[in-house]
């Protein structure tokens, strides 16, 4: 049982990384399975369809950008600074936000644009975000203003995730959230 079940992860892992790296409509059950190295029967014992994998796919990620804003809050002290990793997120991921743009707002472009019924659930990692986004700045006593800054501090990242996709530029990266860091500040 053990052995399906690392199976199918490495499944889910490497549908992430291509639907990531080549978008989804592009990703074909054969690439998947050559990135396992299973065969394609192999493969349908764990996965049906594509959008199974694909459920799989949106629901690893929200559980790991849960995990990634329980570690934040656990070591960051202050909103602020919590607010703060958030922005750095890009500068975190440079070389791959370069390459390809950020992975949650790639595939919900993607799926959008294929008006795919997956795309409300792709899109729960971005309520995620707000919604984390929002108590953080609650919490620094911005309450009526709270969701207003999570979209804007949702709407930056995604401009700069696409834009140094666009001009493969880490200098942009690096100033933007250095600018972006500095807005925060009057808020904090």
């Amino acid at each position: 049982m053990g052995g399906a079940r690392a199976t199918r992860e490495q499944i889910i892992e490497a549908a992430d990384r291509l639907f990531y790296r080549q978008g989804y409509e592009h990703t074909s059950f054969a690439a998947i399975a050559e990135a396992v190295q299973i065969s394609r029967g192999n493969f349908y014992y764990h996965f049906k369809t594509k959008d199974d994998i694909l459920a799989a796919v949106i629901t690893a990620r929200l559980a790991e950008r849960r995990r990634m804003l329980e570690r934040w809050e656990a070591e960051e002290p202050t909103p602020a600074g919590r607010i703060r990793k958030y922005i750095e997120i890009p500068l975190t991921n440079r070389a791959d936000v370069q390459m390809y743009g950020c992975p949650v707002g790639t595939l919900s472009t993607e799926l959008a644009k294929l008006n795919h019924a997956s795309f409300a659930e792709a899109n729960s990692v971005f309520t995620l975000f707000r919604t984390w986004l929002r108590d953080q700045f609650a919490l620094l006593g911005h309450e009526s203003e709270a969701d207003a800054l999570a979209m804007h501090v949702i709407a930056f990242s995604q401009g700069v995730a696409t834009l140094a996709n666009a001009f493969r530029d880490e200098g942009f990266i690096w100033r933007e959230v250095k600018q972006m860091s500095d807005w925060l500040t009057a808020y904090e």
